[in-house]
């Protein structure tokens, strides 16, 4: 049984994060002219900034967050390990390399939409090498091993791409896209991100069942009439496509994927079915709250998001730890 009343206060958190991360920015305008310039439109920037920037800022920050939240929540439900995040797959890691040789290249700026595309070709042929190496019927801790070779591959030939640049303008603006944004975004890649996002949560949010007879162990989830390969399928598939868009349209963005579920964990009973929708919203929360910071710590010295997640996250994480070890002893 989902925790209704947790799954509201989340979302009702969500609502009020989307609503500020409209209203917040570098302009000094009242909110109440820009939610009239956003529904109601008129003449002057203000309804442009509202409608062009502001509005599919925050929608990628919406779709952005609940795909790290989601896709943590269900690597750890699957592998049965609190350490699994969205990267642990390689999906991440391969996205940001198709992104950086896209920029290296100037694919990027041939094309308004190359990067994008570079960054999901990327997690094409992560998810391609992945089920390749791991095999149709390959157990858990294959996967980690194939994916923890594929994010080391994908890291190291972006660190090549880095090394072996010759124009320092394009090692600069690939080092700033490394560290994850929502800046500067458009509809446009709203449109890139959200279908891939919406099947990649479908598929994800589908696999409760089976993540919940996961925790007896492999054999009784088998045992109970679970198909193993096919459930491995979906997750991989779901979280390729709902991360890799993630990552395709924001960069990289750390530690949601891992820190959400391990907050919201102890509030659904250690369900992983209960702790799926939750961590999307937790995660699309987490995101949204991130980037509004970045508007108004350091405004006008470009602080990234990625950054700032990673600077809250890993202390967080570590305060989770050390609780963990307060409560074995």
């Amino acid at each position: 049984m989902i925790p209704r009343p947790l799954l509201a206060a989340l979302a009702l958190l969500v609502g009020l994060l989307f609503l500020g991360s409209l209203l917040v920015g570098p302009a000094a305008v009242g909110p109440l002219d820009s939610l009239r310039a956003l529904l109601l439109g008129g003449d002057g920037p203000l309804p442009l900034v509202m409608r062009e920037v502001r509005l599919p800022r925050a929608i990628l920050g919406l779709l952005v967050g609940a795909s790290l939240g989601l896709g943590g929540a269900a690597l750890q439900g699957y592998l049965r390990n609190p350490l699994a995040e969205p990267g642990l797959i390689g999906v991440g890691p391969s996205a940001a390399l198709g992104a950086v040789v896209a920029l290296q290249t100037g694919f990027a700026l041939d094309f308004s939409l190359g990067l994008p595309a570079a960054a999901l070709a990327g997690a094409g042929v992560a998810v391609a090498l992945l089920l390749l190496l791991a095999g149709p019927r390959g157990s858990s801790m294959t996967l980690i091993l194939a994916g923890i070779a594929l994010s080391a591959l994908a890291g190291a030939l972006t660190s090549l791409v880095l090394n072996l640049s010759p124009n320092p303008f394009a090692a600069t603006e690939i080092m700033f896209w490394l560290m994850g944004s929502l800046a500067d975004r458009s509809f446009a890649h709203v449109w890139v991100a959200a279908p891939f996002v919406a099947a990649g949560a479908w598929a994800m949010l589908g696999l409760g069942r089976g993540l919940d007879a996961l925790t007896l162990g492999e054999d009784a989830a088998a045992s109970l009439g679970i198909a193993l390969p096919r459930l491995r399928l979906r997750l991989v598939l779901g979280v390729a496509a709902a991360v890799g868009a993630s990552t395709a349209v924001a960069g990289s963005v750390g530690f949601v994927g891992l820190v959400v579920p391990h907050l919201l964990r102890p509030l659904v009973g250690a369900r992983p079915s209960a702790l799926l929708p939750a961590s999307a919203l937790g995660g699309a929360a987490m995101v949204l709250a991130a980037d509004i910071a970045v508007r108004l710590v350091l405004p006008g010295r470009g602080l990234q998001l990625g950054v700032l997640t990673a600077l809250v996250g890993a202390p967080l994480f570590l305060h989770l730890i050390f609780r963990t070890r307060r409560e074995f002893r």
